[in-house]
């Protein structure tokens, strides 16, 4: 059994090739049931898809990275060289260091931002549904989890953190005199518009509006802030009225298109136009970009905003990688236990065989003795007996053979196995 990483990220490819690999949430079950189901031997598989990356994590032979790499290019629709040029693959600690680093923001566009466990559980929850997670990546991510959160909480990794939504604000303030002029609209209703939400009506714009596919759901966010709801499908009549646009869907075209800007720069008399298109693949034209009196941002453009105060945040960093690097060890350990060439997992198995006959047999025999009408009490006794007997009657014969050097180092043995304090100390040696 291994475990490797194949992925693209912001610092590998660009904004529009890792468009071409983005996974809506409700696609991850089925895209890994289609992943799995193309390579003759089905691996551990975890899918993860995220603005700023597309990463397969998988348990399993390790020659099946090359048939992956060859369904993922298939699957996003370019050649293979491609996608080697762009991608990654990690494998064994690598890859662990990868997913600690990943969970606890370290790897992040805004580094360490939050958001990105939550989109890992939610990844790894799909996978699970799947039938994909199995007992290597259940042990990758719950480790991977849980370093995350003592990164959080014993480190300062995100104390100056700046998001991107609050970075949205932090430019569009720069456009703008006052916040308090402009009209707003999101596209949108998920959790990255949700944020850019709050943080836009933090500054009390003069209006805001959510367009939405699903008017419920539209109507639901919008009741948070105020704000008025309104259709996808009414955006090009109505994209004059706002000053900022702030858009981030799951859609695989774009929703905004260059027209539409066009018209509403010409209705709006070339007033100025801040838009946002946090989404991946776009939602917002690329060509929107080349307009006078727009602004237009992408998740990319963002990455020197929310650097700032990175500097103040390297000691916390050192101290997130201090705690990786123990995380990553403490895996292997357990990988390395688990792996049959040392003998320790078949030895494991055939202890609790060994155990579950003993225990078969000595209920057996109590079980006649009870139907021969036998003390409760004494059919007990011999039960607790027997059982004693059949484990310790191997080491007490250890301890009767063999040279006194033999003995000796089976003596030290035993006292360790046998002989434990209640805090499951081994004895000391006088």
């Amino acid at each position: 059994m291994s475990v490797w990483a194949l992925g693209i990220n912001h610092h590998t490819a660009p904004l529009d090739l890792r468009g071409r690999f983005a996974f809506a949430l409700d696609q991850i079950q089925p895209t890994l049931n289609g992943y799995r189901a193309s390579l003759p031997r089905q691996p551990e598989a975890t899918l993860l898809s995220t603005c700023n990356r597309t990463e397969l994590y998988a348990a399993g032979d390790q020659a099946a990275v090359e048939p992956t790499l060859e369904w993922l290019a298939k699957t996003g629709g370019v050649g293979i060289h491609v996608l080697k040029d762009h991608s990654y693959v990690l494998r064994e600690d690598q890859a662990a260091r990868h997913a600690f680093r990943v969970a606890s923001g370290l790897d992040s566009m805004v580094l360490g931002e939050a958001q990105i466990l939550g989109q890992m559980k939610d990844a790894v929850r799909a996978a699970d549904e799947a039938g994909a997670l199995g007992t290597t990546l259940h042990q990758l991510f719950q480790r991977s989890f849980s370093v995350a959160k003592q990164v959080r909480s014993s480190t300062e990794i995100g104390a100056h953190s700046i998001s991107m939504t609050a970075a949205a604000v932090r430019l569009a303030g720069q456009l703008f005199e006052d916040l308090k002029d402009i009209r707003v609209l999101f596209v949108g209703a998920g959790d990255m518009i949700e944020l850019a939400a709050t943080h836009f009506a933090a500054k009390t714009p003069k209006s805001m509006a959510i367009a939405n596919r699903t008017l419920e759901r539209g109507e639901k966010l919008a009741g948070r802030f105020g704000a008025e709801v309104m259709r996808l499908a009414d955006i090009p009549d109505r994209l004059h009225e706002f000053d900022a646009v702030i858009s981030c869907t799951a859609s695989t075209l774009p929703i905004i298109g260059l027209g539409a800007v066009e018209r509403a720069l010409k209705k709006r008399r070339h007033r100025p136009m801040f838009m946002v298109d946090l989404a991946v693949p776009r939602d917002i034209e690329v060509e929107v970009k080349s307009l006078s009196d727009i602004y237009l941002y992408t998740v990319d453009d963002l990455a020197n905003v929310v650097q700032t105060g990175k500097e103040n945040r390297q000691a916390a960093v050192e101290q997130a990688e201090a705690i990786i690097d123990a995380g990553v060890l403490s895996f292997m350990h357990w990988m390395d236990q688990r792996n049959p060439q040392n003998g320790v997992v078949p030895l494991i198995q055939q202890i609790h065989a060994q155990a579950d006959e003993w225990r078969s047999a000595e209920m057996a025999r109590a079980k006649r003795l009870l139907a021969k009408g036998e003390p409760v009490d004494a059919v007990l006794e011999a039960l607790a007996r027997g059982l004693t007997q059949k484990m310790l009657h191997g080491p007490l014969a250890e301890l009767r053979s063999g040279d006194a050097e033999a003995r000796a180092a089976t003596a030290h043995t035993i006292s360790r196995l046998f002989l434990r304090d209640e805090a499951g100390k081994p004895p000391r040696q006088s």
